[in-house]
């Protein structure tokens, strides 16, 4: 069995520990709350900006695909951008909680970097297969995780403008998800 499948198929819950641990151990600041608030939002903004490119195409759950090489929108500056928005959007909930610091963060970070490495990993694979020399100058000009400041231009086939009625559609559980967390983690700032 591939584990990296597994992690695939599972990526959708793997946060619900951690987010438990951060409502219940919450001891948030007004300064935590503004600071992870705004980190949170950052990665939430970079999801955005991804799916309002590639719709739903990334909502699959059981089998690792794509139909389209998507180098538009943030896919020009990174490969991941969803990834790194989900990266961004769990330390921003950490450091809003202030729960466990800094043990939290750290454990938040290591983890969704593994998973993400992992699941990655497995990605690139089928898309070498899927879209072979286009893919892997993809792959050469532009990193996993870290964003370059240009964006690749290349000279792809597909191109897909961003369409944010696409991006609302298929962000509506994240946001709702994000939205609930915030709120709890606010009412334990003010009940304690």
């Amino acid at each position: 069995m591939d584990i990296r499948l597994k992690i695939f198929e599972l990526r959708s819950y793997t946060p619900l520990p951690f987010l438990v641990v951060m409502v219940a151990y919450a001891e948030p600041t007004v300064t935590t709350l503004i600071a992870g608030f705004l980190i949170a939002l950052l990665g939430e903004g970079i999801r955005f900006w991804g799916v309002s490119i590639c719709g739903s195409e990334t909502r699959t759950t059981g089998v690792v695909g794509a139909t389209n090489l998507i180098t538009d929108g943030p896919f020009g500056h990174v490969r991941n951008p969803l990834y790194v928005g989900n990266i961004l959007m769990y330390l921003g909930i950490a450091v809003m909680s202030n729960a466990l610091v800094p043990y939290l963060v750290i454990a938040v970070f290591v983890w969704f970097v593994l998973q993400y490495h992992l699941i990655v990993s497995r990605e690139e694979e089928h898309l070498r297969t899927a879209f072979g020399p286009e893919y892997e100058t993809y792959l050469k000009n532009v990193p996993r995780f870290l964003p370059r400041l240009t964006r690749y231009q290349g000279d792809h086939a597909f191109h897909r403008e961003p369409d944010f009625s696409r991006g609302i559609q298929s962000e509506m559980r994240t946001l709702q998800g994000f939205a609930a967390v915030v709120l709890l983690v606010v009412i334990r700032y003010f009940v304690g």
